[in-house]
C-alpha cells in the first residue's frame, strides 16, 4: 500500500501572464486566518498504465495548470504577512509558482473510493503539505496552494488539493478545479471556464471590519503561518448518499407536519437528518450526554448575492458568513419529533442570520465572540453545499468516481456536496472514531426507514 513520490516540480504561470498582481486580504478572508489548510482528494476511475501517465498525462496536466494559473494568479502567489505594520495582502510576482507532486500508489483503489467506513489515515499520502513559509526582516511569505497527482496503475488517478483557507472559500477552490479540468480537456481553450473576478472595491474594509479582525489576529493568534496537517490516528470516514427523491420526500414531510417552518430547503432537511442521527447514535457509541444538554449546529452561508451591491458568483476569495444560532436539547433531538425540531431550528437560524432585515453582515463585529462562546459546548458543523458539484469535473478521461473532504477529519465537521448520481441527490461525508461511525451507519439507515416509509 506504499505511495512513492516520482517527481516534485514547480509550475509557474506562462510568460505572458501579468508580471505582478496583488489583492487586499479582507475581513471575509481574515475569519479563516488560523484555520488549518483545506485538503481534499478527487479520484478518477481510469485504467491507465504508469508509462502512459508519465509520458502523456503528466506533461499535459503541467501545461494546462500553467495556463489555468494565468487566470488564478493569487493561487500561484503568496500571502504576505507584515511583521512591522500594515495589512496582509495576496501578492503574485514573476517567478512565483505552485508546488506539484507526482506520485504512484499500490493501494486498493476500489476500497479507497467506496462509501463504507475506511481508515482516514489512508488518504493522507495523496495530498501534499503547503510549502514552508519564507521570512524576511519585515514580512512572512506563505504559499497558498499545493497539488499532487497520484497514479494507481491500471486503476485510476487521484488529484490532491491543499489550500490556505484565507486565499479562498470552497466556491473559489471548486472554480479553480473546474477551470483546470476544462482547460486540460479542451487543450487550452478557456471558453468553457468561469473565470474569477478579483475586484474587491465593495468588500474592502467593509464597515471597518478589516482592521478589527486583523487586530484580533495580531492579539490572539500564536502563529502567522497555517499549522501542518497531521493525519488523524483514530478516525474513520464514510459517505452517505441521499437520492433526490428522498430529499424531496423529506421536504414534503416537513411542510405537511410543520406548515409554519421557513426555509425548507434541501440543505436544511439533509442537515436536520444528519443532526438527529448524530444525537441518536451517541449513546450506542458510548457517549454520555444528558437530555437537557444543548447541542449547536453550525454552518456558513455564501454572501456573494446577499451584499449590497451583490457580488458575482465568480468572486475570488472568501465570502461566507457563519450561521451559529441553530440549537436544541439533546433529548428533543432524540425524540419522535427530532427531525422536525432540527429542521425548524436550522430554518430559524437561517432566517435570523441570512435573511435578517438589517443584512447578513448586521452582526459581523460579534462573530469572533460568538465563536468563542461555543468553545467547550457540544456542537457540529457543516462544510460544503449541495450546489458544489465536484462530480462534473472532467480532465478528459471521464467524470470522478469519488470526492473526499479530508479537512473534516480535524474538527469532526460534516461535508456536503452534490451527489455523483446522474439524477441528482446529495452526498454526505462523515469522519468519526470507528465505534461512532459504525453506530451512525446503523442509525442513518433506521431513520431513513422511519421517515420515508
Amino acid at each position: 500500500m506504499a505511495t512513492t513520490v516520482l517527481e516534485h516540480c514547480q509550475v509557474t504561470p506562462p510568460p505572458d501572464a501579468t508580471p505582478e498582481f496583488s489583492l487586499p486580504i479582507v475581513f471575509f478572508d481574515l475569519i479563516w486566518w488560523d484555520f488549518p489548510p483545506n485538503q481534499s482528494v478527487l479520484f478518477f476511475d481510469s485504467p491507465i498504465s504508469k508509462f502512459h501517465f508519465l509520458d502523456t498525462i503528466v506533461p499535459k496536466l503541467k501545461q494546462s495548470l500553467s495556463l489555468t494559473l494565468k487566470h488564478f494568479l493569487p493561487l500561484a502567489g503568496k500571502i504576505i504577512h507584515p511583521l512591522i505594520s500594515g495589512m496582509p495582502i495576496s501578492l503574485y510576482a514573476v517567478g512565483d509558482s505552485v508546488s506539484l507532486t507526482i506520485a504512484e500508489s499500490s493501494a486498493d483503489f476500489n476500497d479507497l473510493t467506496g462509501n463504507h467506513p475506511r481508515d482516514s489515515r489512508e488518504f493522507y499520502s495523496y495530498v501534499p503539505q503547503l510549502p514552508p513559509a519564507t521570512r524576511s526582516s519585515d514580512s512572512i511569505r506563505v504559499p497558498v496552494l499545493a497539488l499532487q497527482v497520484t497514479v494507481f496503475p491500471e486503476y485510476g488517478v487521484c488529484f490532491g488539493f491543499t489550500n490556505h483557507h484565507a486565499i479562498g472559500d470552497a466556491s473559489t477552490v471548486v472554480s479553480f478545479i473546474q477551470s483546470w479540468a476544462s482547460i486540460n480537456r479542451f487543450n487550452g481553450d478557456i471558453q468553457y471556464c468561469s473565470l474569477p473576478l478579483f475586484d474587491r472595491t465593495n468588500v474592502r474594509d467593509l464597515n471597518g471590519l478589516d482592521s478589527v479582525y486583523w487586530d484580533l489576529i495580531l492579539k490572539f493568534c500564536d502563529s502567522l503561518e497555517p499549522p501542518l496537517i497531521n493525519p488523524p490516528t483514530n478516525k474513520f470516514r464514510a459517505t452517505f448518499v441521499l437520492r433526490e427523491e428522498d430529499v424531496q420526500k423529506l421536504k414534503k414531510l416537513v411542510l405537511s407536519e410543520r406548515k409554519s417552518v421557513t426555509h425548507v430547503s434541501s440543505f436544511t432537511v439533509v442537515c436536520a437528518l444528519v443532526w438527529i442521527c448524530l444525537a441518536k447514535s451517541a449513546t450506542e457509541s458510548g457517549e454520555v450526554v444528558a437530555d437537557d444538554e444543548v447541542e449547536h449546529f453550525n454552518f456558513v452561508a455564501d454572501c456573494r448575492s446577499r451584499l449590497n451591491p451583490p457580488l458575482p458568483a465568480t468572486y475570488f476569495g472568501n465570502c461566507v458568513a457563519p450561521v451559529l444560532e441553530a440549537k436544541s436539547s439533546h433529548g428533543k433531538l432524540k425524540g419522535n419529533d427530532g427531525f422536525l425540531i432540527a429542521t425548524e431550528s436550522i430554518g430559524q437560524a437561517i432566517a435570523r442570520t441570512v435573511f435578517n432585515e438589517k443584512g447578513i453582515l448586521h452582526d459581523a463585529h460579534n462573530w469572533p465572540a460568538q465563536f468563542e462562546e461555543l468553545i467547550g459546548k457540544r456542537q457540529f458543523s457543516v462544510a460544503g453545499s449541495p450546489r458544489f458539484d465536484f462530480y462534473s469535473v472532467d480532465y478528459g478521461w471521464g467524470l470522478p468516481k469519488k470526492f473526499e473532504a479530508l479537512f473534516i477529519d480535524g474538527d469532526g465537521a460534516i461535508s456536503i456536496c452534490k451527489s455523483r448520481e446522474p439524477e441528482g441527490g446529495i452526498e454526505i461525508g462523515l469522519s468519526r472514531p470507528k465505534i461512532s461511525i459504525d453506530s451512525f451507519v446503523t442509525t442513518f439507515a433506521e431513520e431513513l426507514r422511519n421517515l420515508l416509509p
